[in-house]
């Protein structure tokens, strides 16, 4: 018995408004495929269409979004500090090793 499920259409505009919500209220896909029921992957592809015909239109960021920003981009520098630091360090270690110390 095989049992055939109806494709399901969706208007242009239903499409869009379902691909702002994602955009615009950075919700993931999977929770706002959930939420409207439909698939999720059709509902990245219509975010990815949507991104692709409004590029350049985000608007600008938030104060919170610009201070989460600056604390990501200190945290980076920080951590490369002490990546570079601890490179240096084990590279004298090894040489004092090797000449016995």
């Amino acid at each position: 018995m095989s049992v055939s499920k109806k494709r399901r259409s969706f208007t242009p505009e239903f499409k869009e408004e379902a691909a702002k919500m994602v955009v615009e209220s950075c919700c993931p896909v999977a929770s706002v495929a959930r939420e409207l029921g439909v698939n999720e992957q059709s509902l990245r592809n219509w975010v990815n269409e949507y991104r692709k015909a409004h590029a350049g239109e985000e608007p600008p960021l938030t104060v919170p979004e610009r201070a989460r920003l600056r604390e990501l981009e200190k945290e980076v520098r920080e951590l490369r500090l002490e990546k570079d630091f601890l490179g240096k360090a084990a590279a004298v270690r090894h040489e004092h090793k090797e000449w016995g110390m």
